[in-house]
């Protein structure tokens, strides 16, 4: 048992996670010399390497000095926090990686909180030290500061540090004193994370992560806490409602390296994944076949917002998906419950209509993407918060919100954030930028990054993380601006699109096909607005001077998924299909829209 151990790697988005594990890959050799895999070689799906995240946590192994370490790569994004807390079941020990120049961000401590409830012993790097104005030990002061206040006991606040530059491939001991290799990270965790406890007993693994293959369907896996797993052993799967399943174990597999290898048995203390046993979900746990005692299952925190998905029953529907009706979509939500933890689906009074509740928008954008990718076709409503009641009080999500901009800018911010009903809690100066921290309802941070990059010119970075329900804080004003609607269905003529630009901004380039009621652009005044792009020029052999000049068009304003989600008002819907994303009214004509008034 000596020789395993089992870390997960947690930080803020963008501190530098994945290149770290790819640095810990090529030191143990894991590749051949001629063999060349790039970086972040464990953000292996496309939406991962377009947006330079980790969505989904991943498994890897290597064997430094004769141990086993299984690394578990987690996502630094709050709104995939339910992949963070399920995984850190796995682990005996973090590794906290924080930015030199940064320091812990809210996402650190969201994190941090979940690691050291579990009892997790903590060992910190302080990353990205070869930055300009970068101040490592005030970093390191804060980190002990912040376990201190979130609780931590004496053992974890007694955490070792390593200092480097996981990009150029180096660690030590002291800031100052560059090596050439990442040893002393690997070193420390040796030292300092504890080998696997075992009782003893019969077998238990909670099931924490699942992985699914064509082959061979649902494979389970976890952490074996006790005992022994043999392939071909019968085991009983306990369920959270305490139903219990009896079942054989097929095969199992250990990890090592990228991939996983076929094993005969298993011993406590290592993590592996189980092919035969069906219809288990996440939180379930494997235990003996005549006297099954279950462990704990996984408490995972509340959605705190929904979206309404329904069929895309526009004029254009079944052009460009191949799943379009609402059994496609209902077979796919529910497949993404069984591995999305902190998803929920909900029944609405129509059949074809589905509400679905995340944690963000980023969280329930990442899925309708993936969704378009496979070939579906849907709309999507407004993104909703949840209101709850509580004592007899309405009440609703807070986040905790951090903006990092331009000291010359901050003005802006802090007015943006008091509109949509956010305090400000404090503002600090590092070099020439401000980071200002506020409370602010999650319905205030719906469409608050559009605002702010333009206001700042791309320059604010921000990040905000659930914090609890609070009393309602009131109104929060909408979008002030109107929707151009287009009244006919046809091609958007350039000639029309030049005579109405000043009514406002467009968001379809010219000849593009347009229908009756899809939003075009956005009205320079507060009500809607029916136009008509579809006109062409009349062709008269009459001739006038000066009539003749070009038609000059402003480029049209492109919508990103998100950006999309966030714009939208109550009476709209974002049409999404394989190759477009399109704005539209949900009643198309305007005798319908005036009927059915919101």
């Amino acid at each position: 048992m000596e020789s395993i151990r089992n870390i997960a790697i947690i930080a803020h988005v963008d501190h530098g996670k994945t290149t770290l594990v790819d640095k810990i890959m090529y030191h143990c050799q894991l590749f051949r010399d001629n063999e060349n895999t790039g970086d972040l070689i464990l953000d292996n799906n496309d939406l991962e390497r377009e947006r330079g995240i980790t969505i989904t946590s991943k498994n890897v192994s290597v064997v430094y000095k004769g141990t086993k370490i299984n690394i578990i790569d987690t996502p630094g994004h709050a709104d995939f926090g339910g992949e963070v807390e399920r995984v850190l079941n796995m682990a005996d020990g973090v590794c906290l990686l924080v930015d030199a120049f940064e320091g812990p961000m809210p996402q650190t401590r969201f994190v941090l909180q979940k690691a050291l409830d579990l009892g997790l012993k903590p060992c910190v790097v302080i990353n990205k030290v070869d930055k300009e104005n970068c101040t490592p030990e005030e970093v390191h002061e804060k980190v002990f500061d912040l376990m201190f206040e979130l609780g931590a006991e004496e053992w974890q606040l007694d955490f070792p540090t390593v200092y480097g530059s996981a990009k150029n491939n180096w660690m030590s001991d002291h800031w100052e004193n560059v090596t050439d290799n990442v040893e002393a990270l690997l070193d420390m965790v040796l030292e300092n994370v504890p080998a696997p406890k075992v009782s003893e007993g019969t077998p238990q693994m909670l099931i924490t992560s699942l992985d699914f293959s064509a082959f061979t369907g649902r494979i389970a896996i976890g952490r074996l806490e006790r005992g022994v797993l043999k392939e071909g052993m019968p085991i009983s799967l306990c369920k959270r409602d305490g139903v219990i399943i009896k079942s054989r174990i097929k095969e199992l597999h250990t990890f090592e390296g990228l991939g996983r290898k076929k094993v005969q048995e298993v011993v406590a203390g290592d993590i592996c994944a189980i092919i035969g046993v069906e219809g288990f979900e996440i939180g379930d746990t494997i235990a003996d076949f005549e006297n099954p005692e279950p462990l704990q299952t996984i408490a995972i925190d509340e959605p705190t917002m929904s979206m309404l998905f329904t069929i895309n029953d526009s004029p254009f529907f079944g052009k460009e998906g191949k799943f379009v009706t609402s059994r496609h979509i209902r077979d796919r939500l529910n497949k993404e419950l069984e591995k999305n933890l902190a998803m929920k689906l909900g029944e609405t009074d129509s059949a074809d209509k589905f509400m679905v509740f995340g944690r963000g928008v980023l969280h329930l954008s990442v899925l309708i993407e993936t969704m378009r990718r496979e070939g579906y076709e849907l709309q999507i409503g407004q993104p909703q918060v949840i209101i709850k009641e509580i004592d007899g009080k309405k009440c609703e999500p807070i986040e905790e919100l951090t903006i990092d901009l331009p000291e010359t800018l901050s003005g802006r911010a802090v007015e943006f954030v008091t509109m949509r009903k956010g305090e400000m809690l404090s503002m600090e100066t590092k070099g020439e930028r401000m980071i200002v921290k506020f409370n602010i309802p999650s319905r205030g941070i719906i469409g608050l990054r559009n605002q702010l990059l333009t206001a700042t010119a791309g320059e604010a970075i921000m990040a905000h993380r659930f914090i609890g329900y609070e009393p309602y804080k009131g109104e929060i004003s909408g979008r002030n601006k109107g929707s151009l609607i287009s009244m006919e269905k046809g091609k958007a003529i350039p000639y029309s699109i030049d005579k109405l630009q000043d009514r406002g901004k467009f968001f379809v380039e010219p000849n593009a096909e347009i229908y009756e009621g899809q939003v075009i652009g956005e009205n320079s005044r507060g009500d809607d607005m029916c136009v008509n792009v579809t006109k062409e020029k009349k062709q008269s052999n009459v001739r006038s001077s000066g009539n003749d000049e070009k038609a000059r068009i402003i480029p049209p304003i492109i919508f990103s998924l998100e950006e999309a989600l966030e714009y939208i008002q109550k009476d709209e819907y974002v049409e999404v299909t394989p190759k477009s994303i399109r704005l539209r009214k949900i009643y198309l004509t305007e005798t319908d829209r005036k009927r059915f008034k919101f």
